[in-house]
């Protein structure tokens, strides 16, 4: 077997076999906790005496698990070597943080292990800030310096054929698992370089997590579902890390597994379970600014794909105008996402993004095809105490001059904060039939009436 090492013993001291860590490694007691002084010192040592022994040059050449043998194997002999005053946990510790140096992404991976965690945000080098369920916090998890923190992100860059440099200091990339990256250097970075990682969602919620969560009401779900299988088109509205992608991947899994999805994404995050599904991704242009490949781009050619329903992940631009035409003409059923901060916000914003395709519309005639391309809005919202809701489910009724009409269905009605600073309120029904129970009549899909009753109102604390 091919060896990464420079220079092996034959003589391994048994005691090595003793202290070996085990392959398989535990997140919970090993992998998660944070190195102290006397570690973090011998894992420096052991790592720097380990470059000079291993050849690098072949690392790339082995499987991943085949190096991470031979890692370990070589780490357990220069500890024992040096008589490292580390007991078997500590020694298994400081080998799994120098494995994660040689093959995985340094002080990172501890973060990237934990199920817990849902954004990573590298301030600095001695600054990582992560957020668990709604809320920001400061790790003790650190880099040695801006050039440690610069190569991990030209790992992660490189992985995926893009480059990050001075004239070219901001770049967009995806790990392994789908999880999204976004880095920034100086001298764009005043501080030093800063990295962001968007964890991918490796267990799929569903509508009944989410209503455990206090996200939404049974009643919210079943509204949702019905009018997906109906084929309404659904915008989903909202802030920045509120849930729209996780809302959009809850229900885009109502639609029928008989039905061709097209999806189209800038980062591909959508994790359909139907079986008939494409997935596109738009692409950066290269250094030489050729290559791009955009969102309106794809929606173009996805309507020659013959798509009983097309998906985009968010519209930000000039595709826009291509979605709404889609809608329009034969694509009912089509389901995106945009960023606003009010149902009335995200119309106003698709007028805006519509101009940026450089065409003019009469406001009337834009407005006209807006009112009839989108059925529902669904506004989400992360709030105070971190929790992700929906807080307006809107049907778009028509015009009335040049005014779009919206009728509220449901909305969530704050009371205030408690004494632990968790939103307290109520999801309320407006009593309002709204106008598409026909045509969910007319595809043999029930709806009761009752599910709008105002007097149900559905009271969620925080536990």
């Amino acid at each position: 077997m091919q060896t990464v090492f420079k220079e092996v013993d034959p003589n391994t001291p048994a005691e090595a076999d003793r202290m070996r860590p085990d392959s398989n490694r535990n997140a919970e007691d090993v992998h998660l906790r944070a190195l102290s002084v006397v570690e973090r010192e011998w894992k420096d040592l052991v790592y720097k005496k380990l470059l000079q022994v291993m050849d690098l040059s072949l690392i790339g050449t082995l499987e991943p698990e085949v190096a991470r043998g031979q890692i370990r194997d070589l780490c357990t002999r220069l500890m024992n070597e040096h008589n490292a005053p580390l007991n078997l946990d500590a020694r298994r510790l400081v080998t799994t943080r120098i494995e994660d140096e040689v093959m995985g992404l340094g002080p990172l991976e501890p973060l990237l292990a934990d199920p817990s965690v849902s954004d990573i945000l590298v301030n600095s080098a001695d600054q990582v800030y992560v957020e668990r369920r709604g809320r920001l916090e400061l790790t003790d998890v650190s880099f040695n310096d801006d050039t440690h923190l610069l190569n991990i992100i030209d790992r992660i860059v490189s992985g995926v054929g893009r480059r990050i440099d001075e004239s070219s200091p901001m770049v967009d990339a995806r790990l392994a698992d789908g999880s999204r990256v976004n880095a920034i250097i100086p001298p764009l970075a005043l501080d030093g370089p800063s990295l962001s990682i968007r964890r991918f969602a490796v267990e799929l919620l569903g509508a009944d997590d989410l209503v455990t969560t206090g996200s939404l009401t049974p009643q919210i779900a079943q509204i949702l579902e019905a009018v997906v299988k109906a084929r309404l088109n659904v915008l989903i509205s909202g802030g920045t890390g509120a849930g729209k992608t996780t809302l959009l991947n809850i229900v885009s899994g109502y639609i029928p597994p008989t039905e061709r999805i097209v999806t189209i994404e800038d980062s591909a995050e959508l994790q359909l379970q139907q079986p008939h599904a494409v997935r596109l991704e738009t692409r950066p242009a290269n250094i030489e600014g050729r290559g791009e490949v955009t969102a309106r781009d794809l929606v173009r050619n996805s309507l020659r794909m013959r798509p009983d329903r097309i998906i985009v992940g968010e519209v930000r631009g000039g595709e826009a105008l291509d979605m709404l035409q889609a809608m329009n003409t034969g694509h009912d059923g089509s389901l995106t996402t945009v960023h606003a901060n009010t149902p009335r916000d995200a119309l106003a914003r698709i007028e805006n993004m519509v101009s940026m395709a450089g065409v003019n519309f009469p406001i009337n005639a834009l407005r006209t095809q807006i009112a009839a391309a989108i059925d529902i809005v669904v506004q989400v919202e992360r709030q105070e105490d971190g929790t992700r809701r929906l807080v307006s489910l809107q049907e778009i009724n028509g015009m009335e001059g040049d005014v779009i009409t919206m009728s509220e269905l449901y909305l969530f009605e704050r009371h205030g904060l408690d004494e632990d600073g968790n939103v307290k309120g109520a999801f309320k029904s407006t009593g309002i039939i709204p106008g598409f129970m026909k045509r969910l009549k007319q595809r043999g899909i029930e709806l009761p009436v009752e599910t709008f009753n105002p007097d149900a109102n559905e009271f969620w604390r925080k536990p």
